[in-house]
């Protein structure tokens, strides 16, 4: 039985549009990026899954450990169920009312850490956490990991920490010591420019060599500059209790420097279609979703219902949707993918019929749950359950 004609079956009595998460594919893509951890533990960045359902299957399989929220009050909520978790915010906040709950919680203030990059969020701190508060607030130190060339006048990478070299974060760690209200206990640094970028981008061999050669070169400077702030750190507070890196595009990469003790990943869960082009990898596509064919306005034409799911980031085709089965089909360049309708060309057009369904990517991982309230979960060729996305516990924190 072919993909198509098993999802088709395994959710029949469904109406579309809906997602689901293809379970098999889901832990066969788990099983590799522990694989490519080597031994060190894998800390799952929620906003690629924004489901609490599988983030608790991931965090229960081996080689997995702690949660990489991305607001503070997403973390404050997953610490409420999840008892025992380590919970690492991986964006700075600027919300005086969530810091306040976690001031006031000692589970949370126990589990939780916030990011800082700064000393405006130091002063934003002792603002809002009562020096007398009892058990210190913790913090983590996010590091610059952009890669930097001809004197600076090339940057490559997320344009996130202001904190570079080792001096700076050495500065900014003896100035969080100084704060009896918070408590350093990790670092971050997040390569974007080599987790992020496939290297083997189709259509362009050029292109694809150019971010071969950057990425190589970013990854010697970073391992160095990583090492060099991870002791100049250790140097104020010797008893760090994690070192972040990485990303799903970068992890056996990451995992070889000895610097790091931990990975992030959570994109290469799902397999959104961003991630296809990687040397490195392949994962399994475990996530999609499906719209039904709803017109048919001539030969080599259907039109869907709704599909205007755009990923965040530079205005490109990249953000579209990618049409997925039945293969053969493509966008109309005027249209794209619209909010209400979605034209598809090709000659797979001509085989569906109104009512038919036509199953779609999503371009980044997590993303795609802020449109579904719910997940439906096939193994096999069985629909085994359906879960909520946080949209459909009510929460929407971005």
């Amino acid at each position: 039985m072919n993909l198509r004609t098993r999802y088709d079956s395994a959710t029949a009595a469904l109406e579309a549009p809906f997602a689901i998460v293809d379970l098999d594919a889901f832990r066969a893509n788990a099983a590799d990026l522990v694989r490519r951890a080597r031994g060190k533990p894998i800390r799952v960045a929620s906003k690629s899954v924004r489901c609490r359902a599988l983030l608790a299957e991931t965090l229960a399989m081996d080689g997995f450990a702690g949660i990489m929220a991305f607001t503070l009050p997403e973390a404050l909520w997953l610490a409420e169920e999840r008892a025992d978790d380590d919970i690492l915010v991986a964006y700075p906040t600027a919300d005086a009312t969530a810091l306040a709950r976690l001031a006031a919680d000692p589970h949370a203030l126990a589990t939780v850490t916030v990011m800082v990059d700064s000393p405006d969020h130091l002063e934003l701190l002792d603002r809002v956490v009562p020096t007398a508060s009892g058990a210190p607030v913790r913090v983590c130190i996010d590091i610059d990991a952009g890669y930097r060339a001809f004197g600076g006048r090339l940057r490559v990478g997320a344009r996130r920490s202001p904190v570079h070299s080792p001096a700076k974060a050495a500065e900014l760690a003896e100035r969080i010591e100084r704060h009896p209200s918070l408590h350093l206990v990790g670092l971050m640094a997040y390569e974007s420019q080599i987790a992020g970028v496939g290297d083997a981008q189709p259509g362009n061999p050029v292109r694809a060599r150019a971010i071969r050669i950057m990425q190589s070169r970013s990854r010697i400077e970073l391992a160095r500059r990583r090492a060099a702030i991870v002791r100049a750190v250790r140097t104020v507070r010797p008893d760090l209790e994690f070192v972040n890196g990485g990303g799903t595009g970068s992890v056996e990469k990451t995992t070889a420097e000895r610097a790091v003790t931990e990975i992030a990943a959570g994109s290469g869960l799902y397999q959104p279609h961003l991630f296809d082009h990687y040397s490195n990898f392949r994962g399994m596509p475990a996530a999609l979703f499906a719209l039904p064919v709803v017109r048919r306005p001539g030969p080599g034409v259907v039109t869907c219902l709704g599909g205007g799911y755009l990923a965040s980031g530079p205005a490109d085709r990249l953000r579209l949707p990618l049409p997925y089965l039945p293969e053969g089909l493509s966008y109309d360049s005027h249209e794209g993918a619209g909010e209400v309708q979605t034209p598809l060309l090709g000659t797979a057009a001509d085989g569906l019929g109104v009512g038919d369904r036509v199953w779609f990517r999503h371009t980044k991982a997590g993303e795609l749950c802020e449109r579904f309230a719910e997940l439906h979960l096939v193994e096999g060729g069985t629909l085994v359950r359906t879960v909520p996305t946080y949209r459909g516990e009510g929460r929407t924190f971005l």
